[in-house]
């Protein structure tokens, strides 16, 4: 009779906290996508807001990635270009929607906040592109070595 191991090996051991992780940091873009898909007016009214035109066109674009490249980062395909486009994406966003700088009092106060917790989110989709394409080099490394 085969014995099951306590312990999985090394490599699978964190998996799940990986999956975790990514869900988590691919959460607002989640949110954000699922809730354009069901409000599209709403959705284009978000970029006609922001000058961003044709509106249907850049919601639908905006939509995709979101939901798009948060697939892909948590399945693992592609995720360092699924990361770098959201992190891309994230702080162009943010330079947009979060100009604390010409802005004062509270206002200023809660954009700044958003600033840089946008900056957080870039940060961390940094991180995951890094991971992804250093781990991608070296299974390179180890097939061709």
């Amino acid at each position: 009779m085969q014995s099951i191991p306590l312990n999985p090996p090394v490599a699978h051991r964190g998996d799940w906290l990986l999956r975790l992780a990514l869900l988590l940091l691919c959460s607002a873009y989640l949110q954000g996508g699922l809730v354009k898909l069901s409000d599209f007016t709403a959705a284009q009214a978000e970029m006609s807001h922001f000058g961003l035109s044709p509106p249907g066109l850049m919601a639908a674009l905006v939509l995709m990635l979101e939901l798009g490249a948060s697939v892909l980062i948590i399945a693992g395909y592609w995720r360092w270009q699924a990361a770098i486009a959201l992190a891309a994406f994230t702080l162009g966003a943010t330079l947009m929607a979060n100009r604390y700088w010409a802005l004062s009092g509270m206002d200023r106060f809660m954009a700044e906040n958003g600033f840089y917790e946008h900056l957080g989110l870039v940060g961390g989709f940094l991180l995951v592109a890094w991971k992804d394409w250093q781990d991608q080099q070296d299974k390179g490394a180890h097939r061709h070595g």
